[in-house]
């Protein structure tokens, strides 16, 4: 083991979470070791299908078989792997891990992680979603509440850029925004017959992390609605670490990026009761490197973060780093979705759309709100629909392929209109959800695979039931036709939202994680991603990483001053 260079803090992960620690603490004056286990990505140099239409990929961007082979679990999602995308997810037969019961684990190893892959929906979490855990007493309370949060949502929106529009509604704060994407004329009027046909629901555009205003983001520009994002963006239009954190913590001169180095331990310290340092495995040589600092963010990923946590083990702490409460690993949550309805519409044909908008619609939760007139007694907490409305192929309009000029004449008119309501659940928190180290199955490394042992419950499954309903009553209700319902139900891990496996709380006995993201027991260490969420809500998580991990380097830097001064 050898030891490098001290540094004031080491930052582990540069993914959405990641990012942020570091442009926050390099911003104010911390010597920041970045750490991340995947190779370089330099904004826009390393998008290499960027430009690419259909036609530039071999197979028209269909996946090899050999290709799939390496990536059956990534391709699960049934989008992600395509050829235009491949590269940004990992080979599982080079990274495996385990299914007592089937996880559908979605991963990135490289520098800026899924903030190049990501969804970019973005979402406020209310005081409905803080105090739900209390309320109804499954999992633990969170140690905060939205007043906590609200001016970080406020500060990460102005910095990343998120378009969409105000709507009062308690139970979906509204933020600060850029400019809101326009419906096109199908959602438009699903929308008018939403507000006409009830009065506890509303369609508005996607919340989504694209610069559509004025407002100067440095080194960045306006979306030009391509609606490749997920191959990285040139213009830096969506927000990704690459073309904004990570720049941003370059600019001070106080970041060191050190790619291909995978963090297996946190090291702790019995007589200052402290971490004093993080152990990695360079991923390309296997050499063994020990860095030292007073502060560490642990910023990989849910699932990711939590294994180093469980590697990290001593005398003091022989379950895992901080893992007094035996709960660490345990209470996975992820979204549950591919419940809902799709509908034809028969107007509007002389109508169509400009350009590729890279977002959808989205209808806020109005189930349990907290009054009668919401409540829903079948099943507790709520969920939300994404979705969008389109006109269709050509395939409608010829009964078989055909030829000749009628052909030539059919294949120019765009198909009738369709919109599609997808359910978008929350996942209760459950002790019996959970990851643990499989010691005799190890990774090239020599370190040990996760096995991942989670399921949908009764709460969840009734909850879909509802979603698929009320899609097609809505639908219905607003004059769609041909409407089909669906229920696609695939394991957790597949809406790529994994949390929860090191939840904050107010109780050292029950949580892992204080109001400031500090293991309780072990203050210097802070986890920011997934891990630290005590529920889930049903809204898009990523914003609340960004606006916990924001807030939690603030603090981390007032207690390395005040260290330093005393």
């Amino acid at each position: 083991m050898n030891f490098e260079q001290e540094y004031d803090a080491i930052v582990i992960g540069t993914g959405i979470s990641g990012g942020w620690a570091a442009k926050e603490l390099c911003e104010n004056g911390l010597k920041t070791l970045v750490l991340e286990r995947g190779g370089p990505v330099a904004h826009i140099v390393d998008y290499t299908t960027m430009n690419m239409d259909s036609w530039d990929f071999d197979l028209r961007g269909a996946l090899p078989l050999e290709d799939k082979r390496k990536q059956l679990k990534q391709s699960r999602t049934g989008y992600t792997t395509a050829l235009q995308s491949k590269h940004w997810f990992v080979n599982d037969l080079k990274h495996p891990y385990n299914e007592t019961k089937r996880f559908d684990w979605m991963r990135g190893y490289h520098v800026g992680g899924r903030s190049i892959t990501w969804g970019r929906q973005s979402y406020r979490l209310s005081d409905l979603d803080f105090e739900a855990n209390k309320k109804d007493g499954h999992g633990v309370d969170w140690p905060i509440r939205y007043k906590d949060v609200s001016p970080w949502y406020d500060y990460v929106e102005s910095y990343i850029g998120v378009s969409g529009e105000k709507l009062g509604l308690p139970q979906l704060p509204d933020g600060v925004f850029e400019p809101p994407m326009e419906l096109n004329c199908v959602e438009e009027h699903l929308k008018e017959s939403l507000a006409k046909n009830y009065s506890d629901r509303l369609l508005t555009i996607g919340r989504t992390a694209n610069i559509t205003g004025d407002k100067s983001h440095e080194g960045r520009s306006k979306c030009q609605y391509r609606d490749r994002c997920i191959r990285g963006c040139p213009y830096g239009a969506y927000f990704s670490s690459n073309s904004s954190t990570l720049p941003a913590a370059e600019r001070t001169g106080n970041m060191t990026l050190r790619p291909n180095s995978i963090a297996y331990e946190i090291v702790y310290d019995d007589t200052s009761r402290k971490a004093v340092g993080v152990k990695i495995i360079d991923a390309i040589t296997k050499e063994k490197l020990f860095y030292k600092a007073s502060i560490i963010f642990c910023c990989a990923s849910s699932m990711a973060s939590t294994s180093i946590l469980l590697q990290s083990t001593s005398k003091r702490f022989p379950n895992g780093l901080g893992n007094d409460s035996g709960e660490l690993g345990h209470n996975i949550m992820d979204h549950h979705l591919g419940a809902g309805a799709s509908g034809k519409f028969d107007g509007f044909k002389d109508k169509y759309y400009k350009g590729r908008r890279p977002n959808g619609i989205y209808i806020p939760r109005f189930r349990n709100l907290g009054d009668k007139n919401t409540e829903k007694k079948e099943f507790l907490r709520g969920y939300g629909y994404q979705g969008g409305g389109g006109r269709g192929d050509i395939s409608e309009h010829i009964a078989e392929l055909g030829y000749g000029a009628e052909f030539k004449e059919k294949i120019l008119e765009p198909g009738g209109w369709r919109i599609h309501l997808g359910g978008f659940g929350e996942c209760l928190p459950n002790h019996d959800n959970k990851m643990t180290l499989d010691y005799s199955k190890l990774d090239e490394w020599g370190l040990p695979t996760i096995t991942f042992d989670a399921e949908w419950k009764e709460n969840e499954l009734k909850m879909r039931k509802d979603m698929i309903r009320q899609a097609a009553t809505m639908l219905e209700r607003s004059g769609f036709k041909d409407i089909k319902t669906f229920d696609e139900l695939d394991a957790p891990g597949i809406g790529i939202h994994e949390m929860g496996t090191a939840r904050m709380g107010r109780d050292p006995k029950t949580s892992i994680l204080n109001k400031h993201n500090q293991i309780h027991t072990v203050t210097n260490v802070y986890v920011t991603d997934g891990a630290c969420m005590t529920s889930s809500g049903c809204q898009n998580p990523s914003l609340t990483y960004m606006a916990l991990t924001a807030r939690a380097a603030s603090h981390a830097v007032k207690q390395f001053k005040k260290q330093k001064n005393e």
